[in-house]
């Protein structure tokens, strides 16, 4: 049971740990913070939260966990503004998709002094934002990624993987710079190839005729196109170098199909979408 905590970004991620925590009786009381007071009043309204603040100093400050779920890209910001206000023996940890740049950001905070930190991140979410898509349900059979520093102390670990563990999800845990290069082939990648295609269509001149027979395949392939471009945007450049090396990859690997097709090469073609085929039936 966490006596008191603290959710730093109270969206769908934020907000979906609040009611799960709240369901599976593993809280007993969860304040909110953000910038955003109608979203935190619409929390409190929905019984997310039990009350709210807009200083991160004051909402942290008898905090048993914290757990901040902003965007990366203003992950340093609020790092800042929490150092020297938790309480003793307080644990702090984040949802960051990449953890590189939240790792950096929480030592140039705290100034090496990261033993109560454990960065995390669930890997779950939808393509709909604020706490009015969240529900309890979100981590169910979903993975959460641990990736503990070696300043880290492993019982603030535990609480966090524990705290996880009652959500439904299924915690393991990676090095940061494993997670980041993961994360780009399968997470990031797929969200950039998205919005591109997304993106190159809408330019078209017959672009209303294009969505108008798009079929559910298209729908389907392209649904986290819907995502928020500004949390993608951060993602994008916290991850940066591992992303780019993905899309020279899938670029060269397109490059070739391309090729294929032009030539009529109908072996290479057939070889690569019955690999593609076996891999997604075997691995997911």
């Amino acid at each position: 049971m966490i006596n008191r905590l603290c959710v730093i970004g109270v969206g769908l991620i934020g907000g979906s740990l609040c009611r799960a925590l709240r369901q599976a009786e593993a809280v007993q009381s969860i304040v909110g913070c953000g910038r955003n007071t109608a979203q935190l009043q619409r929390a409190l309204e929905l019984g997310v939260i039990d009350s709210y603040e807009t200083d991160i100093a004051t909402a942290v400050s008898d905090a048993d966990v914290v757990v901040v779920a902003v965007p990366v890209g203003a992950m340093q910001k609020v790092f800042a503004a929490i150092k020297g206000h938790l309480k003793p023996g307080a644990v702090l940890t984040d949802v960051g998709s990449a953890k590189g740049s939240v790792v950096l950001a929480a030592r140039e905070a705290f100034g090496g002094d990261e033993a109560c930190f454990v960065p995390g991140h669930p890997i779950a979410g939808t393509e709909k934002s604020g706490v009015e898509a969240s529900f309890a349900e979100l981590f169910n059979d979903q993975r959460v990624i641990l990736t503990p520093l070696e300043a880290t102390d492993p019982m603030a670990t535990q609480v966090v993987h524990k705290l996880w563990q009652a959500t439904g999800a299924e915690v393991i845990s990676l090095t940061v710079e494993h997670h980041d290069e993961v994360l780009a082939a399968t997470s990031h990648l797929p969200h950039v190839i998205a919005y591109a295609l997304v993106d190159t269509l809408a330019r078209m001149h017959e672009r209303r005729e294009m969505f108008q027979f798009a079929a559910g395949g298209f729908r389907d392939f392209t649904r986290i196109a819907s995502s928020d471009p500004q949390m993608w945007h951060d993602i994008c450049l916290a991850n940066k170098d591992a992303l780019l090396d993905m899309i020279r990859r899938f670029s060269t690997d397109l490059a070739e199909l391309a090729s294929a097709i032009e030539n009529e090469d109908s072996e290479t073609i057939k070889t690569t979408f019955s690999r593609a085929k076996q891999a997604r039936d075997q691995y997911c």
